[in-house]
């Protein structure tokens, strides 16, 4: 009967050890850095669902409302698009308009244009991973700190609270995207047109 109960206080013991280790796989107990292939895998499901395409992507409207468009996914507010004419006194009576494709955005704040976030050089293609987590932990325009901050309806605030890992991931995303060239209209601070 000792023998069954000092098998029975092991097992116990074993079972307990390795329950305060079974929510975590073998990749987050060791220091093991993630594949370049895994990083873009995540990154491209945390772009998905953190909603980046709902005004980083021009839409074509389609039968349900708007679709990104494929060909300039990420690219930001198109170049070649007239700014849309807004109605200053909307603005006073506390609405915020976004225009069709939802990558422009006037407010109290002034006029913003949805980033370009491809791998081109007008978007990210030139920015370091460092760039990138300063502009969504801290808010920096292109991630720069003499840069002025970045404006609604930029979450900012919210993406701060991204893991190291999940900010990187995004970036490996992004950086491994089809670059579209595109040089987005500087943003107009309320005001000044």
């Amino acid at each position: 009967m000792k023998a069954l109960t000092l098998v029975f206080a092991f097992a116990l013991f074993a079972w307990v050890l390795y329950s305060c280790n079974s929510g975590k796989s073998p990749d987050q107990t060791t220091n093991a850095q993630p594949s370049k292939d895994s990083l873009i895998k995540r990154g491209n499901y945390l772009v998905a669902t953190l909603g980046c395409n709902d005004c980083h992507s021009p839409k074509k409207m389609g039968p349900q409302g708007p679709l990104v468009d494929s060909l300039r996914m990420l690219s930001g507010f198109p170049s070649n698009s007239p700014v849309p004419a807004t109605n200053v006194s909307d603005i006073k009576n506390g609405l915020i308009l976004f225009n069709d494709d939802l990558t422009f955005t006037v407010g109290p704040w002034g006029t913003t244009f949805a980033a370009n976030i491809t791998s081109d050089e007008t978007g990210i293609g030139n920015w370091k991973e460092e760039q990138f987590k300063n502009a969504l932990r801290n808010g920096k325009y292109k991630g720069l700190d003499g840069e002025r901050m970045l404006m609604p309806p930029m979450p900012w605030p919210d993406f701060r609270n991204l893991t190291d890992a999940d900010m990187q991931a995004i970036f490996y995303y992004l950086k491994s995207t089809k670059p579209v060239k595109n040089i987005v209209p500087a943003f107009r601070p309320a005001g000044k047109g």
